[in-house]
């Protein structure tokens, strides 16, 4: 009994000792979780801080790693839609900020306005301030729209400014955790990028490129420099157009059967739209198979072909055309996601048809978002230069440029000014009304004499007449620059070609309708001096106007390409998954 009870009561003291001493340890524990426990950060932690992904502090946006395990990720309940950090960052007061694409592609795409799948950052022209923002507004259910401080911070590589000061990288990451900055933070570690965010980083520096080559030494070209007054600006340009031989890929869709697609006439006033057609699809330099790698991916319908075989003759029914169109836009984004991607933006259509600009606006989001190259750039006919592209107008009778290109020197022109052609248009029978048989120096005619060459008169003048007709495209502007004549624009709400990069009052001589009358006194107002100078500058630029079977450097086929490749870099497309939701 002695024994046991001594044994009980042995125990019974060691239990109240091990008692008093864990009581203590329960209370510090119980103390600890009721004040919280240090916060470590990991590559898996995602807060929730709304205010740092948000312009606006009621808004409550989310984000998740996209990982396959469910740490750290936040709830959907709580939630509508995930937003992938690495895709998308908006900064904290943004009213006072501009975003700032960052070559550090682990942060990309920030901006300080709602966010978007595109944005249209949009160019006029490749003068002293390169790709400029217009302000284009191409919002479609408020996906795609401007961003007006967007450009200004990228051309200008601005920092991004919280409070008036400038953030590094690791801002965004530490401000994820400042509730616990007790703890000194770790940078998180970047995400993959996807290969359109890659593609997309590619081309902002780029445009940073260009922007430095503006005012930067002339790049050396071992087979042509553009250099000269032609030119807006000719450094940008020459960089401009490396850039795009190096990086440009287009994709074509291989849907669509000829003659309507995949094919078009060479051999008429319309030959620059089959030319370009061909000439893409068998082009192993810009086109790819891969529309992964594509800046671009275009329609190869041909409107001259739908006239032809869609349209129904005398029914002035225009619909059968556009139903084609729409058919086919459709086939597309059912097919491929670019289409959805970008809702248009990265897509073109190109024609040379006077039903081009119609035909344009067949589909609401083909005519909206999705770049013209039109031979009737039009700005009446809803032609936007910031978003188009004017092409020039080529006739080819025999398909080749053989014959066509040469011309006397100034001093053996003798006719002050040329022109023959029919009476369509508002424009051309003012023109006959003044100066039709009305003056030896000014060669008017609606049709020529037997005998009498056409391009042996335009070889003689020194300027020639270029007035629109039913359409504001005329193959007389190429036909005069071939023949080394000074073409003489009379047109109203015409864009010419190339315009984003030539500086056509150097060459030619812009006139509108009401100057007709006074079409005479405007040319010989012009010094013999200085037109020496412009019919010189004609000769300079006529290589981008030539057309070659077997495209060459700087010619028509890649001066096409390079002013879509211009509207290109205007566009930042974002991944799909990356939406957002309030």
């Amino acid at each position: 009994m002695g024994d046991g009870f001594a044994c009980c009561s042995s125990s019974s003291s060691s239990s109240m000792k091990l008692l008093l001493f864990m009581v203590p340890l329960i209370v510090v524990a119980v103390f600890v979780s009721v004040l919280g426990r240090p916060n470590i950060s990991s590559s898996s932690f995602v807060p929730n801080h709304t205010w740092l992904w948000s312009s606006n502090p009621s808004s409550s946006y989310s984000f998740s790693s996209n990982n396959n395990n469910n740490n750290g990720s936040v709830e959907e309940s709580d939630h509508n839609k995930l937003v992938d950090l690495h895709s998308r960052v908006v900064m904290v007061d943004a009213q006072n900020k501009k975003e700032a694409l960052l070559y550090d592609e682990s942060l990309l795409n920030r901006s300080s306005s709602p966010l978007t799948p595109v944005e249209s950052l949009q160019v006029k022209q490749l003068n002293g301030t390169i790709l400029e923002d217009e302000g284009l507004d191409v919002s479609e259910n408020g996906k795609v729209q401007r961003d007006d401080d967007f450009f200004a911070a990228t051309m200008n590589n601005e920092s991004v400014t919280v409070n008036g000061e400038v953030q590094s990288d690791a801002f965004f990451v530490a401000s994820m955790n400042e509730s616990d900055s007790t703890l000194p933070m770790k940078p998180k570690t970047p995400k993959a990028l996807t290969k359109l965010q890659r593609m997309e980083a590619g081309l902002q520096r780029t445009r940073l490129a260009i922007k430095e080559a503006a005012t930067g030494n002339q790049t050396m070209d071992p087979d042509f420099v553009p250099v000269g007054p032609m030119y807006l600006n000719s450094k940008a340009f020459h960089r401009s157009y490396l850039e795009m031989e190096k990086k440009f890929k287009i994709f074509v869709y291989e849907e669509g059967e000829q003659p309507v697609f995949h094919d078009g006439p060479c051999r008429s006033i319309y030959s620059t739209e089959g030319n370009f057609i061909y000439t893409l699809d068998v082009n192993r330099q810009f086109r790819t198979k891969n529309p992964e790698k594509a800046h671009a991916f275009f329609f190869p319908f041909s409107v001259a072909r739908m006239v032809r075989f869609v349209y129904v003759r005398d029914s002035h029914d225009f619909g059968p055309i556009k139903r084609t169109v729409v058919d086919y836009v459709n086939l597309i984004s059912g097919r491929y996601p670019y289409w959805n991607r970008s809702l248009g933006a990265d897509h073109f259509m190109l024609a040379c048809h006077d039903w081009g600009p119609e035909t344009s606006f067949s589909h609401p989001l083909l005519g909206k978002n999705s770049i013209h190259a039109l031979c009737n750039a039009n700005t009446s006919e809803r032609f936007s230069p910031i978003k188009d592209v004017s092409i020039p107008e080529i006739n080819l009778r025999t398909g080749d440029i053989k014959g066509l290109i040469g011309g006397p020197s100034p001093s053996r022109r003798s006719l002050l000014a040329f022109f023959a052609g029919g009476v369509h248009g508002p424009i051309r029978p003012v023109l006959l009304e003044h100066w039709e048989n009305k003056d030896e120096d000014m060669k008017v005619h609606k049709y020529l004499p037997k005998g009498v060459s056409y391009y042996d008169m335009m070889r003689k003048a020194k300027f020639c007449l270029c007035p629109s007709g039913y359409e504001v495209a005329s193959p007389r502007v190429v036909e005069a620059i071939y023949n080394g004549c000074v073409p003489v624009l009379i047109s109203e709400h015409y864009v010419p070609p190339f315009s984003d990069v030539l500086n056509w009052k150097s060459f030619s001589v812009e006139v509108s309708t009401k100057d007709i009358p006074n079409l005479k006194n405007i040319l010989l107002s012009i010094s013999t001096r200085q037109y020496i100078r412009m019919q010189r500058r004609v000769l300079q630029v006529r290589r981008h106007f030539e057309f070659n079977s077997r495209p060459k450097r700087f010619d028509v086929f890649h001066m096409i390409l390079h002013s879509i490749w211009l509207r290109r870099l205007n566009v930042r497309i974002h991944d799909e998954q990356s939406s957002v939701t309030s």
